[in-house]
């Protein structure tokens, strides 16, 4: 069933995780929405822009200063209803909390609409997760109206196992539409 045509901001972070969030996305424009993906540098060693090309029908952003990006952070948060971060890494979501901009995702989240929907979806090991700076950080993001999305229990692709990993790409996909 298609829905309305909403647009979606989905930018990923240098995570294993981003295997799952291909599913989301794939689900998303299989549902009508427009997905345009930003990624880190690190991204990009977990999963190709190639694939995610392929899967939004859009480029993919990763650097400010790319020919012909020079604006593009201030245009794609005024053509999204929804950003979401995912899967979030430490480093980055302590970055965006910092107001820290030194990429193309976190220069996205200095010019954001603070009127529309901001999601993150943390993807960590579970001692990153506990981590004081960590919890620190989502305080702050939850307090300038961003929403955090909880974290899943269980095996972490180190071998650890607890809080931290990114939830399974149906609650993800659900807290997008409820967020829209």
């Amino acid at each position: 069933m298609l829905r309305p045509k909403k647009n979606i901001l989905f930018q990923l972070t240098g995570s294993i995780a981003c295997y799952k969030a291909c599913g989301v996305i794939s689900r998303l424009v299989q549902e009508g929405y427009d997905v345009k993906t930003a990624v880190t540098e690190n991204a990009l060693k977990f999963i190709g822009k190639s694939t995610l090309e392929g899967l939004t029908h859009h480029a993919v952003y990763v650097d400010t200063f790319e020919d012909r990006s020079a604006l593009e952070h201030i245009e794609l948060t005024k053509w999204m209803d929804l950003a979401i971060v995912c899967p979030a890494t430490a480093n980055v979501m302590n970055k965006l909390a910092a107001g820290v901009a030194d990429d193309f995702v976190t220069t996205l989240f200095l010019a954001w609409d603070q009127k529309k929907p901001y999601l993150i979806a943390p993807a960590m090991n579970r001692n990153m997760w506990a981590h004081p700076a960590t919890r620190r950080g989502v305080k702050t993001l939850e307090d300038w109206g961003v929403k955090v999305l909880g974290t899943g229990k269980g095996y972490q692709a180190c071998g650890d196992a607890g809080e931290g990993r990114l939830l399974e790409p149906e609650a993800i996909y659900k807290e997008i539409i409820k967020n829209l």
